[in-house]
């Protein structure tokens, strides 16, 4: 199944053009950073702001900043 996945496809032509593979791009990037990063960003924070409350240590990266 994987190697289905990593092996290199032919490429497509369309009226003898061939036509460039699909790549990855900044938006792709982004979309993926917004979808991905910004979900785990807020629950680590949640997660700091937690122990904070419980313990009364803060042990995040925004207690430099205090």
């Amino acid at each position: 199944m994987l190697k289905k996945f990593l092996e290199k496809r032919q490429a497509q032509t369309v009226m003898g053009y061939k036509l460039k593979e699909p790549r990855p791009t900044w938006l792709a990037g982004f979309w993926a950073a917004v979808y991905f990063g910004l979900p785990f960003f807020l629950l680590t924070v949640l997660l700091d702001i937690a122990i904070e409350w419980f313990s009364g240590k803060c042990y995040g990266l925004w207690c430099y900043f205090q």
